[in-house]
């Protein structure tokens, strides 16, 4: 039994089970070998003797009287009670201790074992999947372990994670032995084990890095609102802060681009774009196609979240970026499809950029706005401090909530943010029909993959970017 004990140890040791799980881990395996043999456990007892050097399995049996002994795995006669301990008497319990090899047999003694080793691995297995899972989403730092159809696995101490096809960067080359930092991406667990997938690939990966690199990040004086990615080619993330004397996107930067360099390095070169999130749409969308210059957007449908970028001819390419990247991430950035014109092409869909119409919907109760002067309620103040704010037209108040409200006037009085939210809350109807110039009424519907309005002038899903076809029934 000490030997029995010994090998736990050494597992125990070797797998980090806490003491108290090894322990209970024998102590079920015995009952089992009891149950097994005698066809119940109540009556098992196990004791561990001092400092753990040994431990034994007890039969506790009531003691009957000698004609009334009827079941002898849980009853003993008075008579042979008295032989164990002469002060026993009828009705008290007694302990008879027990040895696994003369009692049991060998095959009991070899399915404890085994019962016990199959107990400690199930144990590891949960303690692993409890550890990591906490961990989901976080950044760690493992080994190239080896490869195998295409499969990285990532030795990360304890035990070993997979870091999928998938999951990689298309830039970068594993080595057998690099030290690699990876995201917990998915922790998983099936018949065969545990399974933690790992990833270098998630837009979460660059999240992280950036905690890492920038202090304002990680004591929250800059907010990182979203980031997008597709791995190997390029990044965009949007940054704020509350804070008017902080420059989030320079925080990010670093001196002299110390700080971003830092996370491009650890991509292998991979493009960043950090920008600053804006709540006004207009002014959010012209700053997620950076780095292309953009000199004016327009907002086509508020309700589809469709808008169309004018930008110098020279700009175009940029703007669109390598097999269309650049527009690609910057919808996905902001929630909305972008279209992407010259002033040349924009002048010749005939719509007038300065022409500010408000089409009214038949029989509706509320008057037609044709700018900010006539919402109900606007005074000549408020709309000097909505143009420093450069909100000068309808449709910059769109889509807005009033927490964007609060936070896009945060260094105004409190009396200035309620009555500009008092405003959008009186005229909220005639702000949300409010439609740009040239948008045209389409029938709206909705992606099968993600759920996202499309129309059929849309060949990918603004949402999840899936490829679209229509057809007439």
């Amino acid at each position: 039994m000490n030997e029995f004990l010994e090998n736990i140890r050494m597992i125990h040791q070797e797998k980090n089970i806490s003491e108290e799980l090894v322990l209970k881990n024998i102590e079920n395996s015995l009952k089992a070998a009891y149950k097994k043999h005698f066809g119940t456990d109540e009556n098992a007892v196990v004791q561990f003797h001092e400092d753990y050097a040994g431990v034994s399995l007890y039969a506790q049996k009531r003691i009957v009287a000698d004609e009334e002994l009827n079941d002898p795995v849980l009853e003993v006669a008075f008579s042979e009670a008295q032989e164990h301990n002469n002060e026993a008497e009828i009705g008290d319990e007694l302990l008879f201790e027990l040895d696994l090899k003369n009692d049991f047999g060998r095959g009991a003694v070899y399915n404890a074992k085994q019962r016990s080793r199959q107990g400690l691995r199930e144990i590891q297995k949960d303690t692993l999947y409890s550890e990591f899972k906490d961990k989901l989403g976080e950044l760690i730092i493992g080994y190239n372990q080896r490869e195998r159809n295409g499969n990285v696995y990532i030795n990360l101490g304890k035990t070993e994670g997979v870091l999928p096809k998938r999951f990689q960067s298309p830039r970068e080359i594993y080595r057998p032995g690099d030290r690699v930092k990876v995201l917990i991406e998915n922790v998983r667990r099936h018949s065969q084990g545990l399974q933690i997938v790992l990833s270098r690939s998630s837009p979460e990966l660059v999240r992280k890095l950036f905690e890492i690199e920038v202090s304002e990040i990680y004591d929250g004086t800059v907010d990182i609102y979203k980031v997008v990615r597709e791995a190997g080619s390029r990044t965009k993330m949007a940054v704020y802060s509350y804070r008017d004397d902080v420059d989030p996107v320079g925080a990010c930067v670093g001196v002299k681009g110390s700080r971003i360099q830092n996370v491009i390095r650890e991509l292998e070169g991979e493009k960043i774009d950090v920008l600053r999130y804006d709540s006004n749409p207009i002014d959010f969308i012209k700053n997620a196609l950076s780095p292309a210059q953009v000199e004016q957007i327009h907002i086509v449908s508020q309700r589809r979240k469709a808008a169309l970028a004018v930008v110098p001819e020279e700009q175009l390419s940029l703007a669109i970026g390598k097999q269309g990247v650049n527009i690609r991430l910057a919808g996905r950035l902001v929630g909305w499809s972008i279209d992407i014109k010259t002033q040349e092409q924009f002048a010749e869909m005939e719509i007038e950029p300065d022409v500010e119409e408000a089409p009214v919907e038949l029989f509706s109760d509320f008057e037609p706005v044709q700018g900010l002067e006539d919402l109900e309620g606007m005074t000549e103040e408020l709309l000097i401090v909505l143009e420093k704010k450069n909100i000068t037209k309808i449709e910059h108040l769109q889509g807005l909530s009033l927490t964007d409200i609060g936070t896009m006037l945060a260094s105004e009085s409190a009396d200035v943010i309620e009555a500009v939210e008092s405003i959008v809350d009186i005229n909220a109807d005639a702000i949300d029909s409010y439609v740009a110039p040239g948008a045209e009424e389409v029938l709206v519907y909705q992606c099968p993959e993600c759920g996202h309005e499309i129309d059929v002038s849309m060949t990918e899903c603004p949402g999840c970017q899936v490829g679209l076809s229509f057809e007439e029934e």
